[in-house]
């Protein structure tokens, strides 16, 4: 099963990769999908640490 997920990935991150007709097309896509995929985890993060009292900004 896990096989076929990582297969399964990297055909998506293939087919994927070069959307667009144009460079800046690529880049906004890129960008977009960059942060859709970081975003969770960025928010997650940086909740757990400011929850913490780890990061202070004054």
């Amino acid at each position: 099963m896990k096989k076929m997920t990582v297969i399964l990935i990297c055909g998506a991150t293939l087919a994927l990769a070069a959307c667009g007709e144009n460079t800046a097309t690529r880049a906004t896509t890129g960008a977009a999908t960059g942060a859709v995929v970081g975003g969770a985890p960025g928010a997650v993060v940086g909740a757990a640490l400011g929850g913490t009292g780890a990061v202070q900004v004054e």
